[in-house]
């Protein structure tokens, strides 16, 4: 049997392929073992118990990274919860209902939100969407639920839910882009067959769209998630930068990446230093977390729809 040839130019693209894919694994483990080795002092001296302290003091050298855990957490879910609904209703719109004069619109206006940068967000959500959040929505569900304390609290504006609210805008474009190419891969013969069968037009959606979609919306969802949780500016600005666990949706808190924004800068060598790389590599940690436990779910819904 003749020996297949192989070209130098294919064997230079796929060593090339290679060398990126090992570029890409090695700049990983450069970022987490730089952020482990300039959080070595935190650990030596406060050790794991850093992960479920909440005081921070620069003053009282004393460093504890669960009120920023939650802060960044609770944030995400407030925008996955409020951008999720809206971003897979855009992306049915944009796909199955809408009329086609109008998808080609309503999309471009949808993908000019990511363009914007997460700074001028901040400044429309300081001056535009802090007080639209003081004077209207939080006296609203205030006064529906006056013994939840989860919306209870003085009337700020900048807190938890109005960082919630901007990174739910500033996500909806990621989901709902990743959403619509998602349909569209449906195969046609999927709708054809509902409707065949007498299906109405929702059922359609449900059976042939969302069905066999789940495991993308949910790729989407977290791709989402993972924008959320690392977004800095934005959040910075609107949230309060409170270093406090409160029942309150409304009350100020700090996120991750808020307190590194603020406080890196001024941070002296030592221990406040090497605690906010510490806080670095809490975020890096987390993140992982979420996307494996979303590999995880992914793998079993595509196994089940299988």
């Amino acid at each position: 049997m003749k020996r297949r040839e192989v070209r130098w130019s294919d064997l230079l693209f796929f060593n090339s392929l290679r060398a990126l894919a090992l570029l890409i694994i090695l700049v990983f483990i450069s970022i987490f073992v730089f952020l482990y080795i300039s959080s070595a002092e935190t650990f030596n001296t406060i050790g794991w118990k850093f992960f479920i302290l909440q005081d921070w003091s620069t003053n009282g050298g004393r460093f504890g990274a669960l009120a920023f855990i939650y802060g960044t957490v609770l944030s995400s879910l407030i925008a996955i919860l409020l951008a999720t609904p809206v971003s897979v209703g855009s992306a049915l719109f944009l796909t199955e209902i809408g009329p086609r004069v109008l998808r080609r619109p309503v999309q471009m206006l949808i993908e000019l939100l990511a363009a914007i940068p997460s700074v001028v967000y901040g400044l429309w959500a300081i001056f535009v969407l802090a007080p639209f959040v003081k004077d209207h929505i939080q006296p609203v569900l205030r006064g529906m639920t006056p013994g939840l304390e989860l919306f209870q609290g003085p009337p700020f504006g900048l807190g938890l839910f109005t960082s919630g609210l901007v990174l739910a805008i500033m996500i909806t474009p990621t989901i709902t882009a990743i959403c619509v190419e998602v349909f569209r891969s449906i195969p046609l013969i999927y709708r054809e067959g509902a409707k065949a069968l007498g299906a109405t037009t929702w059922e359609t959606i449900r059976l042939a769209v969302l069905g066999p979609g789940l495991a993308g919306i949910f790729s989407a969802v977290i791709l989402g998630l993972g924008r959320a949780m690392g977004e800095t500016m934005a959040v910075t600005m609107v949230i309060g930068n409170r270093a406090d666990i409160s029942a309150s949706l409304f009350s100020p808190a700090a996120t991750m990446s808020s307190v590194i924004a603020n406080e890196y800068g001024e941070a002296s060598a030592g221990l406040h230093l090497s605690s906010l790389s510490a806080i670095g590599l809490t975020l890096l940690l987390v993140s992982m977390v979420v996307n494996g436990f979303a590999r995880v779910v992914i793998w079993r819904v595509t196994r089940g729809a299988r």
